[in-house]
């Protein structure tokens, strides 16, 4: 499908890579973009065919350590050994191969590291210039700081079940009134698998990112105060509203660091663009279909 500087690009490795890309989007390439993304998959399979031969060249040195280390992390993605070998018996793959894949890999990383690490450094002033630049980035809605306590039924719930839900919610709703500690009754009896173990605590969030009925409850609630039965489609909740904070535009200072991050990987990914490039400019590449 495509040589680089002698060196074939099958069909077999060309196939290979697009089935990875499909299972990491979870479907197949969708068909109106299949030309699009599958010169791109060519593409991404050529410049790492010249990273690679680049770190021949420089004789980009990678130890075992390193290896068993990748080998190690990419079992730890399964569950058990049983399941990491079915993945290896599908995919037809050894664990030779995925030290090999991983030896490559880590060349590449280093070759790459060594190239550009010096220039994706983000200066204060760069940082403070993409802030002032990008402000609608950095606003925030209304948001709100709440607990709750979950009364959970199944989905479509026959009657019965729901009556049983909805008396427990007003059991539990009648010992929030009654002075009861909220924390202590929603680790009691949430069942939130996220919160109940903080004792119902949501943490903050903004309009528009709970279900319906229970966003609208708890912006319409004053801080401290508690709701009645709210039902949602995932059960019966108790919400209790902790504080309120008003839409603000969010300080340079709170998003320093991610704004940092983020100007760092695009300094890093423009830097290995350049770089293959330039391996491009110097070598031959044919495409062959």
């Amino acid at each position: 499908m495509a040589r680089v500087n002698g060196e074939d690009i099958g069909r077999a490795e060309f196939e290979r890579a697009v089935q990875a890309l499909e299972s990491r989007a979870g479907g197949p390439v969708p068909p109106d973009q299949r030309d699009q993304i599958l010169r791109g998959v060519l593409d991404q399979i050529i410049g790492y065919k010249l990273l690679l031969q680049e770190s021949s060249v420089r004789k980009v040195v990678i130890n075992d350590t390193d290896v068993d280390g990748r080998v190690t992390e990419i079992r730890n993605q399964f569950p058990s050994e049983d399941v990491f070998k079915k993945m290896l018996a599908e995919r037809k793959l050894t664990v030779e191969q995925i030290r090999s894949d991983a030896r490559r890999d880590i060349a590449v990383s280093k070759l790459i590291e060594s190239e550009i690490a010096f220039k994706i450094a983000v200066s204060p002033t760069q940082i403070s210039d993409f802030y002032a630049s990008n402000p609608d980035q950095f606003k925030q809605g209304e948001s709100v700081r709440a607990s709750h306590i979950l009364i959970g039924m199944p989905r479509g719930a026959d009657a019965a079940t729901k009556a049983q839900a909805r008396a427990r919610a007003d059991e539990v709703l009648g010992d929030v009134k009654a002075g009861k500690d909220f924390a202590a009754l929603a680790r009691q009896h949430s069942s939130d698998p996220g919160s109940a173990a903080n004792g119902g605590d949501l943490g903050f969030f903004q309009q528009g990112q709970m279900v319906g009925p229970f966003n609208d409850a708890a912006f319409s609630l004053a801080p401290g105060s508690v709701s009645g039965i709210v039902e949602t489609e995932f059960g019966f909740h108790i919400i209790k509203v902790a504080e309120k904070q008003p839409a603000r535009t969010v300080p340079l200072d709170d998003v320093r660091p991610q704004v940092q991050q983020y100007l760092e990987q695009m300094n890093r990914q423009q830097q290995t663009d350049a770089f293959i490039n330039s391996l491009k400019a110097k070598g031959r590449v044919e495409i062959l279909i």
